[in-house]
């Protein structure tokens, strides 16, 4: 029984524990230049190089650059908020519904924002052109 934990033991000390770290894809430079369709498949391949190589469908190439944001970027996510509803109190005679919960048409929808992640990295990427290729994936990065 002893030797069995002991195993386990130095088993679970030898397995590194992984980091995440979030970093943020910036397409701003090549927005204007290229359709990308939603939902179009794509490869993100050399995180930990100095120049990640990013391929969208078939035949659109890009290459990045790690920049290191100003302070830290906050990333949320974005959802429908439940409407707010008011209950009808008071009575009224044009108030057919004494006592039933409403909701007020004239709101606007709300949305319910969610923090995901915090980083300090972001990945801005630009079209690849044929001199970009020489080795723009060699050097490890730090990510």
């Amino acid at each position: 029984m002893y030797k069995i934990m002991e195993e386990n033991l130095v088993q679970n000390e030898s397995v590194e524990e992984e980091e995440e770290e979030y970093v943020l894809l910036n397409l701003d430079e090549v927005r204007g230049q290229v359709d990308i369709p939603p939902n179009a498949p794509y490869v993100l391949s050399g995180l930990d190089t100095l120049n990640p190589i990013l391929v969208i469908g078939d035949s659109l190439k890009l290459i990045g650059e790690y920049e290191e944001t100003i302070g830290t970027c906050l990333v949320f996510s974005e959802g429908q908020a439940t409407p707010v509803v008011h209950e009808e109190t008071g009575p009224s005679e044009a108030n057919l519904f004494s006592g039933t919960f409403i909701i007020d048409p004239n709101q606007a929808p709300a949305k319910e924002v969610k923090p995901i992640a915090s980083l300090q990295k972001i990945l801005r990427f630009r079209l690849l052109h044929e001199g970009d290729v020489q080795d723009a994936t060699s050097e490890p990065v730090d990510i």
